[in-house]
């Protein structure tokens, strides 16, 4: 059937189906205008604290942080340094130095541990905390009102029953990339 043969079979079909088609792609329209109006209405804002002040400092002088934990985990060091001087060197625009900087930033990793968490109806821990500490002191050659000298810790929680072995490299970034964070807006964030 035709739309001439529906017309004339239905009084007014071909404009009912005209008013139908039409009411569809004014009611899709409105929509699609509501979802960008929506998204273009909504704040975004990517704030990375620091507001240091350029024309006074100039450099930074990031040491390493050697491992004095009991436990002892080798790459969690190199893990966490090379986060550090990546977000400093992402989030501000000093130039790493090796000594004699306007801001010096020195310090150990000083905790890694266990310990359990919630316990089972079987007496036994079902997750496990993985610990760890880092010591900081940030030193403002400029203005020693600045300067920081504090430890910093976070924590990872994973199922007791898993391996440490088989979580601990994507715990140890995740615990590193909360760390440096902290650590970051404690010294250059603290503007």
């Amino acid at each position: 059937m035709n739309l001439i043969n529906l017309s004339s079979s239905l009084p007014g079909g071909v404009r009912a189906l005209r008013r139908i088609s039409m009411a569809k792609y004014v009611a899709s329209m409105c929509i699609a205008l509501m979802c960008v109006a929506l998204n273009s209405c909504i704040p975004s804002y990517k704030l990375n604290g620091s507001a240091i002040n350029y024309d006074i400092y100039k450099t930074i002088d990031i040491t390493d942080f050697p491992i004095r934990a009991a436990l002892v985990y080798p790459p969690l060091q190199q893990t966490f340094e090379n986060k550090l001087l990546d977000n400093v060197t992402r989030q501000t625009r000093l130039q790493e130095v090796d000594g004699n900087a306007d801001l010096e930033m020195t310090g150990e990793i000083t905790g890694y541990s266990l310990s359990p968490q919630s316990v089972g109806t079987d007496a036994y821990a079902t997750e496990t905390r993985l610990t760890i500490t880092v010591r900081v002191k940030y030193t403002d050659t400029k203005n020693p009102a600045n300067d920081v000298d504090q430890s910093f810790s976070a924590y990872r929680q994973f199922s007791s029953s898993l391996m440490l072995t088989d979580v601990q490299d994507d715990l140890c970034n995740e615990i590193c990339d909360e760390l440096v964070d902290l650590i970051f807006n404690a010294t250059l964030g603290n503007w």
